[in-house]
C-alpha cells in the first residue's frame, strides 16, 4: 500500500502538509504565547509556558512572583527572559497599537478589529480545526462502523432496520439543528463536535455495510464460523480489518469536511463561543473592515489548503487501497 501511495506525488505532498499542520497544532503554545520560555526574576529561573500546562492540568501553582504577572511589564525587572517566535496568545489584545493593523514586523499577519494578533489565531486556530475534524470523525467512524457492521453481518431483519434509521438520519437537515440547539445551549466547540458527529456517520455506515456483505461470503470467514468461533470473535478479527480500507478513504474526507463546517459556522458566528479564536472567527471579522484584506486572505488561504491537503490525501488513500481507480 505504502509503495503505491508514495508513487502519487500529490498524496505524498498533501501527506507532509497534513504532518506539518499537525505538528503546528501541538506545538502552538510554544509558537505563539505572551508567557515566556525562560525567565529569571529576582535570582530564581521559571519557565512560564510550561508552569502554565501544570496550572492548567492542577498539578500545581503560579510561583508567588508570576501569580497574575503581565509578563510584557516584568521584562524591564527580568535578568534574562526568552519569548516564543511570536510574543502573543490568541485572545491577547495589544493595548500599543492599532486595531486592523495591517501586516508588520510586530505583527507579522496584522491584527483584528479588537487589536489582536492574527498570526497568534492562526497558529492556534490550526489546533482547533484538526481537533473538530479528528474528534468528529472519530464520533462517526464509532458509530458508522457498529451500526453498518451489525448490518452487513447479520442481514435481515436487522439490515432492513438499521438501513431505514439510516435513510431517516440523512433526511435530518444538519445545519438548522444546530441553529436551534444553539439557540437552547450556551456556546460550545464541544456541543458543535457532537452535532457533526452524530449527524454525519451515515457515509461510513454504508460503506462499512457493503463491505461486510462482501467479506462475510469469503471462505476464510466460513471456516472461521466453522471451527466455533463468535459472532463478535469473527466480526473482529476477521470480517472488520478486511473492510476498513473504503472507510480509511471517508473517514479522510469526513476531516475536510468536519473543517469546513466548524469554519462555516464560526465565521457566522453559530454555536461557537466568542471568545474562541478560529479560522472562521478570523474570516468573519473582515466583514467590519473590507479595507482589512489580511483578515480575509490569510485565513481563507489556511481553510483552503487544509482542505484541499485532506481531500488529495483521501484520493492518495484510494487510489493506492485500489490501484484500479487511479488515474493514468
Amino acid at each position: 500500500m505504502w509503495r503505491e501511495f508514495k508513487s502519487s506525488r500529490r498524496a505524498l505532498w498533501s501527506l507532509r502538509v497534513v504532518a506539518l499542520l499537525a505538528l503546528l497544532a501541538l506545538s502552538a503554545d510554544f509558537i505563539a504565547n505572551d508567557k515566556p520560555y525562560y525567565i529569571e526574576l529576582e535570582g530564581k529561573s521559571y519557565a512560564p509556558i510550561l508552569i502554565d500546562y501544570g496550572v492548567r492540568l492542577g498539578l500545581r501553582h503560579w510561583p508567588e512572583p508570576l501569580l497574575n504577572a503581565d509578563f510584557y511589564r516584568l521584562e524591564e525587572r527580568a535578568q534574562e527572559l526568552v519569548w516564543p517566535p511570536i510574543r502573543y496568545s490568541p485572545t491577547r489584545v495589544d493595548l500599543r497599537g492599532d486595531t486592523f493593523a495591517p501586516p508588520s514586523a510586530q505583527h507579522w499577519l496584522g491584527t483584528d478589529f479588537l487589536g489582536r494578533d492574527v498570526m497568534a489565531g492562526m497558529v492556534h486556530g490550526t489546533r482547533i480545526s484538526l481537533t473538530v475534524g479528528l474528534v468528529v470523525v472519530a464520533i462517526q467512524a464509532v458509530i458508522g462502523i457498529v451500526l453498518g457492521g451489525l448490518a452487513g453481518y447479520y442481514g435481515g431483519w436487522v439490515d432492513i432496520v438499521i438501513s431505514r434509521f439510516i435513510e431517516m438520519m440523512l433526511g435530518i437537515p444538519t445545519f438548522f439543528l444546530i441553529i436551534t440547539v444553539a439557540a437552547v445551549f450556551p456556546p460550545s466547540i464541544y456541543l458543535i463536535m457532537v452535532i457533526l458527529g452524530l449527524t454525519g456517520w451515515m457515509g461510513i455506515a454504508r460503506y462499512m455495510r457493503s463491505e461486510f456483505l462482501r467479506v462475510r461470503a469469503q471462505d476464510f470467514v466460513e471456516a472461521a464460523r466453522s471451527l466455533g468461533g463468535s459472532d463478535l470473535r469473527v466480526m473482529l478479527r476477521h470480517v472488520l480489518p478486511n473492510s476498513l480500507a473504503p472507510v480509511l478513504v471517508s473517514m479522510s474526507f469526513g476531516v475536510a469536511t468536519a473543517i469546513l463546517a466548524e469554519s462555516g459556522l464560526s465565521f457566522l458566528g453559530i454555536g461557537v463561543p466568542a471568545h474562541l479564536v478560529t479560522w472562521g472567527s478570523i474570516l468573519s471579522a473582515a466583514r467590519a473592515n473590507t479595507f482589512a484584506w489580511w483578515l480575509a486572505v490569510f485565513p481563507g488561504a489556511a481553510i483552503f489548503v487544509t482542505v484541499t491537503a485532506y481531500n488529495l490525501l483521501g484520493d492518495g488513500l484510494r487510489d493506492a487501497l485500489d490501484p484500479k481507480l487511479a488515474p493514468r
